[in-house]
């Protein structure tokens, strides 16, 4: 199943389920099959994004440093094609970014 988010403001966004319900989930709507953030909403929005994805990264710089410290010749843990929140959330954030600057909605539907 597909997320579909779209915005007078930007180009529509399509995300895959597990990835939508994410981003719905960290800016605290429920992954329904439709629904809307409306202008209002985007700056709350964009601000639990960017905390999430800081957090992310900080919990990631962490786990690096120790295991580098437990022992500086392990492997490292996570593969280098693992694609991280931060990437994942880019799109959408840009898309809030734009309805913001043209004080527009943004509505989803499955």
């Amino acid at each position: 199943m597909l997320y579909k988010f779209k915005s007078r403001a930007a180009a529509d966004l399509i995300l895959l389920e597990p990835q939508g319900r994410q981003i719905l989930q960290i800016i605290g709507k429920a992954p329904a099959s439709t629904g809307i953030v409306t202008a209002a909403q985007i700056p709350a929005a964009l601000a639990a994004l960017e905390a999430a994805v800081a957090a992310d990264e900080a919990r990631l710089r962490e786990t690096a440093q120790q295991a580098t410290e437990a022992d500086p010749n392990a492997p490292e843990d996570e593969p280098r094609d693992t694609v991280r929140l931060r990437q994942r959330a880019a799109p959408f954030i840009d898309l809030l970014r734009r309805s913001l600057q043209e004080d527009c909605d943004v509505v989803w539907g499955v």
